[in-house]
C-alpha cells in the first residue's frame, strides 16, 4: 500500500469511522483516484485537505464509498400499517417497549422507526437497538448523512422536523440519532438479547439458506415477548408460521403468540 494512500485511508477513518482499508485496495483505489481526478485534484493529500475542510464535498465522497440500496420508509404502505395497527396494540402491552432493527444497513430504518415511535413518546424515551454486521454501513449510520434519494418516501412534515439540509444531502437531527444505538452483531452467530416488543428484520432474510431462515425464526421467536411483533420485507413472507410460534397479525407482519395460561 503506498504511504499516501494508506494516509488518506487512516484520515478517514479518523474522522468518519469509515475503514476504506475493509475493500480490496486496487478497486478502491482506483475508483477513489477517478473521483478525485474527476474534481480537479492531483492526490490523495490534497483531496483529503478538501473534504476535510468542505462538509458538502464530504457528503458526496461518502456517497460514493458506501453504496446505498435502502431508503427511509422504504414500503412506505407497510410503515403505515406499523404506524397505525401495529404499534398502537403494542402499546396496550407496555409504556416502554423494547424495539431492535436487526440488519439495519445504513441507518434509515431504524431511524424511520425513531420518527414513529415519536408521535407516541417523548424521543428522550425511545430507545432503539440497530445491528448489522458490517461496520462501515454502521459507521455511515451513525453519521446519519443521505443523499435526497434516500428521502424519497419521507412526509414532507417529517423531512422539515428531523433533517438538516447540507447543500444537496440530509443530515438526521441529534435527537432521532441519540435514540438509536448502533452495534455490530452477527445474526447467525451472535445471542438475540431481548425479550423484545418489536423486532424489523426486513430484505435481509432472502440472502439466507432455508435452513438459516428457519434457525433466525426461531430465535426472533424467543427474543420475543409474547405477543411481540416480527417485521419481515416484501418478499419475506413465512409460509409456516405456527411452526415458530408465530401467528399473522398483517400482511409481513407476524406476532408471537401468547402464552396460555
Amino acid at each position: 500500500m503506498s504511504g499516501e494512500y494508506e494516509r488518506f485511508i487512516n484520515q478517514v477513518k479518523i474522522k468518519t469511522g469509515i475503514d476504506l482499508a475493509l475493500y480490496k485496495e486496487a478497486q478502491m483505489k482506483r475508483r477513489l483516484t477517478s473521483l478525485y481526478e474527476k474534481k480537479g485534484y492531483s492526490s490523495f493529500d490534497e483531496y483529503f485537505s478538501v473534504i476535510n475542510q468542505n462538509q458538502a464535498l464530504l457528503n458526496e465522497f461518502l456517497d460514493r464509498m458506501t453504496i446505498n440500496v435502502s431508503e427511509f420508509y422504504r414500503n412506505y404502505k407497510r410503515w403505515e400499517v406499523l404506524e397505525k395497527n401495529i404499534l398502537p396494540t403494542i402499546f396496550q402491552r407496555t409504556k416502554k417497549p423494547r424495539l431492535w432493527s436487526a440488519a439495519c444497513s445504513s441507518g434509515e430504518e431504524p431511524y424511520t422507526l425513531a420518527m414513529l415511535m415519536a408521535k407516541y413518546l417523548p424521543i428522550s424515551d425511545i430507545r432503539i437497538v440497530a445491528t448489522d454486521i458490517d461496520e462501515n454501513v454502521l459507521s455511515r449510520a451513525r453519521l446519519g448523512v443521505y443523499p435526497e434519494r434516500s428521502l424519497q418516501e419521507v412526509p414532507e412534515e417529517m423531512k422539515r422536523k428531523y433533517f438538516i439540509k447540507e447543500g444537496s444531502f440530509f443530515k438526521v437531527s441529534e435527537d432521532i440519532k441519540q435514540a438509536v444505538s448502533f452495534k455490530k452483531h452477527n445474526l447467525l452467530s451472535d445471542s438475540f438479547g431481548g425479550p423484545y416488543d418489536l423486532i424489523i428484520c426486513r430484505n435481509v432474510l432472502i440472502y439466507f439458506t432455508e435452513e438459516a431462515k428457519e434457525l433466525l425464526y426461531h430465535k426472533f421467536a424467543s427474543s420475543l415477548n409474547p405477543g411481540g411483533i416480527l417485521f419481515v420485507g416484501s418478499t419475506e413472507q413465512i409460509f409456516n408460521p405456527s411452526k415458530y410460534g408465530f401467528e399473522v397479525e398483517d400482511t409481513f407482519f407476524y406476532k408471537k403468540s401468547l402464552l396460555k395460561k
